[in-house]
Parts: structure tokens; C-alpha cells; sequence
């Protein structure tokens, strides 16, 4: 694996903040900061984090944020935290198997703990930063040719329209930030290990290295849109 890597965009001596820090790709996004020459800091946030930060239990996730303000402004954050599956949450395969305490879980960890961190993490951003959100390509309405998994796909569009709507804001005021949805493929992690394409699953290291580039690639005039980690622009 070539090690080296450096972000171009972010300038000399960047700090960088990372939620969902002990996951596959939170992990991984991690070891390529670390390894980046021009990353001053790398923040690692997580339900075990000190501070902790769990998107189920909201009031982490301003307490999180209050305690990191002496360190603001960071020129990147990343949320790099989601649910799909666990014990008693399966992706849906008819609209027969949608049962409510389930699909209230998922949206808040893909949702509304999202929105909350766009609410107390944004402030916390450098305006010439980036912040990228994890979202998912099954979230498009656009290209849903497949049907099921209806709280994942659900709670992904409606997060979608979070970054668009939040970006639409921001520039209005801070013109120079990037605030985007990217869609990672499928990568090699607990996520996606029990369904169907997992075999094709690319390292969750490949995976963080290219869409730390793809930000790094973007510009301001991209913000608010949705991107697979190749950099195609995917439809809504």
C-alpha cells in the first residue's frame, strides 16, 4: 500500500475531526489524516471517545462539540458514522417487515444524530473548510430501481436533503466552504459483510484514501451536491 498522502486544499497544518472514528472507514479516514505531513491534529469521535459521542443519545453530540470549541476551528470534519443492520434491525424487504421502533433507530443514527451534529459541529468549521457526510447511493429516489431497505434508504435521502439545505445556508454567508454527501461504494466492514455485493467490497484504507481526495478535488461551487467516492455527481 503506498502510504504516502497529503491534502492539498485544507492548507499547511490543517486540524481534522472525525465522528464515527471506530468504524471500518471512520478508522481508516484516521490513519491516512495521521499519515498526511500537512494534518497538525487528527480528532477522533465516538461513543467511546473522550469526549463521547453517540448519536443516539443526542445530548452527546452539542455536550461533544462544547467541549472541542477551544480547539475550533477545524479545516475538516468528517461524519463517518451510520447503521444498517444490527440484532434486532434488518434492512426491510417488503414494506410487510417496516415496524416502527426499528425504523425510528435507524433515522436516528442516520438522521436526526446527523442533523445534530450539522446543528453544533458547523460552527466549529474553518469558512475555507470542508465537512463531508457519509451518505449512501441506495439513498437516491433517482436511482432506485430495486425497492426494499426502506428505513436505510429513507433515512439517507432525507439526509441528503439535510447537506443540501445546510449548504444552501451556508452560502450565504461562509461562500468559500464545501459541505458534501458522498456515497463511499461498498467497502470491506461490518456494514456490509452480510449482504449481497460484499464480495466486491474494496478495503475500507482504498476506500477512505479516494473520497479523502475526491474532497480534496471539490470545490466550493459542489457544495450541497451528492458524490460517489469515483467522483460521479448521483442524482437525487
Amino acid at each position: 500500500m503506498n502510504t504516502s498522502f497529503t491534502m492539498n486544499s485544507l492548507g499547511d497544518g490543517y486540524h481534522a475531526l472525525v465522528i464515527g472514528a471506530s468504524g471500518a472507514l471512520g478508522a481508516a479516514f484516521c490513519q491516512w489524516l495521521h499519515a498526511d505531513p500537512r494534518c497538525a491534529s487528527v480528532r477522533e469521535l465516538g461513543r467511546q471517545s473522550v469526549p463521547p459521542l453517540d448519536l443516539e443519545a443526542p445530548e452527546s453530540i452539542g455536550r461533544a462539540a462544547a467541549e472541542l470549541a477551544a480547539e475550533a476551528p477545524y479545516q475538516l470534519i468528517v461524519h463517518a458514522a451510520g447503521l444498517l443492520h444490527r440484532d434486532e434491525i434488518k434492512p426491510e424487504k417488503s414494506y410487510a417487515a417496516i415496524e416502527a421502533a426499528q425504523f425510528q433507530a435507524v433515522f436516528q443514527v442516520n438522521t436526526l444524530g446527523p442533523a445534530l451534529v450539522l446543528r453544533h459541529f458547523l460552527p466549529l468549521l474553518d469558512p475555507q473548510g470542508a465537512m463531508a457526510v457519509l451518505s449512501a447511493k441506495v439513498g437516491s429516489i433517482g436511482d432506485n430501481r430495486l425497492g426494499g431497505w426502506y428505513a436505510y434508504r429513507a433515512s439517507k435521502a432525507a439526509l441528503n436533503m439535510l447537506i443540501k439545505t445546510a449548504a444552501i445556508e451556508l452560502a450565504r454567508t461562509r461562500p468559500q466552504t464545501r459541505l458534501l454527501s458522498l456515497h463511499p461504494g461498498t467497502v470491506i466492514s461490518g456494514l456490509s459483510q452480510p449482504f449481497r455485493g460484499a464480495s466486491a467490497a474494496r478495503p475500507a484504507s482504498i476506500a477512505a484514501r479516494e473520497l479523502l481526495s475526491l474532497i480534496d478535488r471539490l470545490a466550493p461551487a459542489d457544495s450541497g451536491d451528492f458524490f460517489a467516492y469515483n467522483g460521479e455527481r448521483l442524482p437525487w
